[in-house]
């Protein structure tokens, strides 16, 4: 047919000649011809996904009336006009003036049930201004929540709810996750979309972006002591995060918990591409801790090292800049009870490579007092390893 000079083919015609034909017989036709071809689908997380959200709970965090109360009197103290009569008889804080406001802190985020009896672990910044903190499950329950303890440096922290019976994942070996698997982020971003799961893969594994170190307050002034750095070995994902997420569990595609959501990267605090994850294991090591103790007593192994140059090369006989020399020991640190030395060259620590001073501070601050760490050094040219117990940190 032809309408207005432009042919008009029916549903079923024949294009070229203009007869009418089969479509059902054609689809049929090409079925047969390929019988073993499977349609193309995604993978399915339905399974994991409903693991992961019966075990992801939501935080809500926030200072009591009586914290505000101590700081708002704080700051009146402080002010030159508290006790001024004309700011006592007129309120003149919108001209700036007068007695200040304290904004009370507030937020929320996402959690995970580690214990039947609920133990729930999330980030240390979700909760560390708080001394009021409610827990509630996906099933609407809520709780009023203790927090055991908190550890800055990794950015975990541990609370506890009373009840019995919850449910909990298995927990994978985060070491063992490869660059490409697929992994689910489960959390509640923005504090509303509660119970929300996305997908995406693993990006990279061990980043360390410094983020923990720029969130940490600076309690430290003039040079007397430097704040601790903080102890990132993240998982990059490229599943949807956003603020809320926080805490929050990333899981393999069979239910298993790989991580801790817990940063974004992002110019403006929303997510952009990519998110990053606490691996479970480095989150398995200190949250017994916090469990037993409420805070992770970290040694010291009490040397100053420096970065190998071209100069410490042929100083001290060396094939590569990978490794960190000790310049100088403390008295009495676990360094020098085990045999250090200086100009030692530290290679290795529990059979991880030590490539810079990062490595090693990585590898100390994630070990307890007590335990023994077996230090591969290079000393006049000679690769041995020396066992070294650690001490307590002064």
């Amino acid at each position: 047919m032809v309408f207005g000079g432009i042919q008009y083919y029916p549903p079923g015609s024949d294009a070229l000649n203009g007869t009418k034909s089969n479509y059902a017989t054609k689809v049929a036709a090409q079925v047969n011809e390929y019988p073993n071809a499977n349609p193309t689908v995604g993978p399915d997380f339905s399974i994991a996904a409903e693991k992961a959200l019966n075990v992801v709970v939501q935080i809500n965090a926030q200072e009591s009336e009586r914290v505000v109360k101590q700081k708002e009197s704080e700051l009146q103290r402080d002010n030159p006009f508290f006790n001024h009569p004309l700011f006592r008889d007129f309120d003149m804080r919108s001209f700036g003036f007068g007695m200040p406001y304290y904004q009370q802190k507030k937020g929320s985020g996402s959690g995970v049930i580690i214990s039947n009896d609920g133990y729930v672990v999330t980030n240390n910044h979700v909760v560390e201004f708080a001394d009021e903190i409610e827990v509630i499950l996906k099933n609407g329950k809520s709780y009023k929540a203790q927090k055991i303890g908190t550890d800055p440096r990794t950015d975990l922290a541990v609370l506890k709810i009373e009840e019995s019976g919850l449910p909990v994942l298995q927990m994978a070996n985060s070491d063992q996750i490869k660059v490409g698997e697929w992994v689910l982020a489960v959390g509640n971003p923005f504090g509303y979309l509660t119970s929300t799961v996305t997908a995406g893969i693993v990006s990279a594994k061990g980043r360390d972006l410094n983020i923990i170190d720029e969130n940490q307050e600076q309690q430290y002034f003039y040079g007397q002591k430097a704040p601790q750095k903080g102890i990132e070995e993240f998982i990059q994902t490229d599943a949807a995060v956003n603020p809320g997420n926080s805490g929050g569990a990333l899981v393999d595609a069979q239910g298993r918990l790989v991580g801790i959501n817990s940063a974004i990267a992002s110019k403006t605090g929303y997510y952009s591409g990519y998110s990053f994850a606490i691996p479970v294991n480095l989150m398995n090591k200190v949250v017994k801790e916090l469990m037993t103790n409420g805070t992770f007593e970290r040694g010291k192994l009490g040397v100053v090292v420096s970065e190998i140059d071209e100069e410490s090369i042929k100083e001290l006989n060396l094939s590569s800049k990978d490794g960190v020399v000790i310049e100088n020991l403390e008295d009495n640190s676990s360094a020098k009870y085990a045999g250090l030395r200086q100009k030692d060259v530290i290679v290795g620590v529990n059979d991880k490579p030590i490539k810079n001073y990062e490595d090693l501070q990585k590898a100390i601050g994630l070990t307890k007092v007590g335990e023994t760490l077996n230090i591969k050094i290079i000393r006049d040219g000679m690769a041995k390893e020396i066992a070294v117990k650690i001490r307590k940190g002064v």
